[in-house]
This record gives structure tokens, C-alpha cells and sequence, in this order.
């Protein structure tokens, strides 16, 4: 692994890593952000190191890491229970009229394709809404916040909007793709989780990390130009 993994802060029981984009979170031995994290803490702790929700591969962000088994559970729950306010910043295609909205077409819980962003099978509520932080020549950046938690869900959502998010390489054009990488240098994705709320042990914890990754504010700022 080259890249080193950042602790964002510690809680009891749990520990909080700034994730790279391109980066996966397990399934990737040697490689991935848990072997990372068992390298940099001490080889002979009895911790647990598990990743309390999901972020996909190609996300950057807070990461939720539980070291103890019953913050594993507890933390774990408030997720699954909709008690964590999760936030996202998103760099997706093209320019919106209104400075806040939603987006709620019901999707799968298993993830769509470019095809059909909904997924094919019993589809269920899902809800997301944006607002408009700014926009450049041809692309706008969202503050994204999740009210239910569908695989791939903003991306999905964005998708059938008809404003994907930049960089996706499921659900983006393959032409716009083949520009970014091209034409751009840009081998990244424009999604950023930046915000974690959530009450553990009677206080509440809030997590920030709200700089975009340097490719993705480039990419931006290049735009602006």
C-alpha cells in the first residue's frame, strides 16, 4: 500500500480514516484501507477493525471503523436506523435552475447499471437531497445529504437526473470519460463524503472533512477558467 491512511479522530471504540478515492475498503488484501489500518496500529492489539458503513471504491472520505465489537453493533445500528446524518459533495455534469432539491425515484437495493440506474427487481424508497454550493462552465458542485442508504445510491439518483456525477465509470458516458482522461488528466470521481453525525455514548460526534480531493478541485477550478 502506498498511500498512507489519515486518522481523522478517535472516538471508544471506534476510529474515523480519511479514504482515498480509487481506494477499496476490504476485499483487497494488502491493499485495501482495513490492511492499511491493521499496519499502522499495533500488530498485537486485540482490536477489531471494521468498517461500520459502505463507501464505494471510487468514493473519497470519512470512513467509520469500529475497534471494539459492541461500538461495532451500536454504531451499525444507528446506521441501519437512519440516526447518522451523512453528507456528500458531489462535482456531477451540467447546471441546475434551482438552488435546493430532491431526488426520490424508488431503486433496488442491489446496484443498477448505465442502462438502468433503478436496477432491475423490486425497487423501494429512496430519498436524496442536494443543494447547489456553485457552478463552473460545464459542471456543478452539490452538498448532498442521504436519507436511506440504496447501493450506489447517489450516484443512481444523479444518473437518472441526467447529471452524473464526473468521473463515474458506471453510470458516466463513455464519451465523457474518455474526454476527462484524455483531454483533462482526470482519473478520479467527484464524490466526497464530508460529513458524519451521530450520538455515541450520550455525546453527540460530528466529523468534517469538507476540502475536495486536490484532482477533483483541479478538475474544478480548471473549469472556471
Amino acid at each position: 500500500m502506498k498511500e498512507k491512511i489519515k486518522i481523522i479522530e478517535q472516538g471508544q471504540g471506534w476510529i474515523c480514516l480519511e479514504k482515498p478515492g480509487g481506494m477499496s475498503v476490504h476485499n483487497d488484501p494488502g491493499r485495501d484501507m482495513i490492511s492499511g489500518l491493521q499496519k499502522r496500529l499495533d500488530p498485537g492489539s486485540t482490536e477489531i477493525r471494521q468498517p461500520v458503513h459502505r463507501l464505494d471504491k471510487e468514493t473519497s472520505g470519512l470512513l467509520l471503523v469500529a475497534t471494539a465489537r459492541d461500538s461495532l453493533a451500536a454504531l451499525s445500528n444507528l446506521f441501519a436506523g437512519g440516526k447518522v446524518t451523512k453528507r456528500y459533495k458531489a462535482l456531477v455534469h451540467g447546471h441546475f435552475e434551482q438552488a435546493r432539491g430532491s431526488w426520490d425515484t424508488p431503486l433496488t437495493k442491489s446496484a443498477g447499471g448505465r442502462g438502468d440506474p433503478r436496477g432491475r427487481g423490486k425497487r423501494i424508497k429512496a430519498l436524496t437531497r442536494y443543494r447547489v454550493l456553485d457552478q463552473s462552465r460545464h459542471y456543478t458542485l452539490l452538498d448532498i445529504e442521504l436519507f436511506t442508504g440504496r447501493k450506489h445510491q447517489i450516484r443512481r439518483h444523479a444518473k437518472l437526473a441526467g447529471h452524473p456525477v464526473v468521473g463515474d465509470p458506471r453510470y458516466g458516458s463513455p464519451r465523457a470519460l474518455e474526454f476527462l482522461k484524455t483531454q483533462k488528466q482526470f482519473n478520479a470521481m467527484g464524490l466526497h463524503a464530508w460529513f458524519l453525525k451521530f450520538r455515541d455514548k450520550g455525546r453527540i460526534v460530528t466529523l468534517e472533512l469538507p476540502d475536495l480531493p486536490p484532482e477533483v478541485a483541479r478538475l474544478f477550478e480548471e473549469d472556471r477558467a
